[in-house]
């Protein structure tokens, strides 16, 4: 057994779940619908702002907390982009739940 043809496998098997087929397809509609689009590309920039300066160690203060939390509660009222946090939710889990799997033969080495 080749370890890197089972891990090419694997590869084309997540291409070809439900899970990623989902994400592909609503990021296609969202980026069709400019109206989403700029949303969701505001709300990322914003988040991803917010994450840099969680990483450099200044974490943000409760008041943008919730403004992150109202926007993204706005954010939800799009059906479509509902539907993608949705979507990314389950592909995450799916892509833990993978990586969980494959760490097990390491784990148990390391113990």
């Amino acid at each position: 057994m080749n370890i890197y043809d089972k891990a090419y496998e694997l590869a084309r098997a997540i291409r070809e779940s439900d899970e990623l087929k989902e994400l592909k397809s609503l990021n296609e509609r969202i980026a069709a619908d400019a109206d989403s689009k700029r949303m969701l590309d505001d709300f990322r920039k914003r988040q991803q702002e917010l994450q840099e300066r969680m990483m450099k160690g200044e974490m943000p203060s409760q008041d943008e907390m919730q403004k992150m939390e109202k926007l993204f509660d706005v954010i939800n009222l799009n059906p479509s982009l509902k539907k993608l946090f949705e979507s990314e939710r389950r592909l995450g889990v799916m892509m833990n739940d993978i990586q969980r799997i494959i760490m097990a033969p390491l784990e148990e080495v390391l113990k």
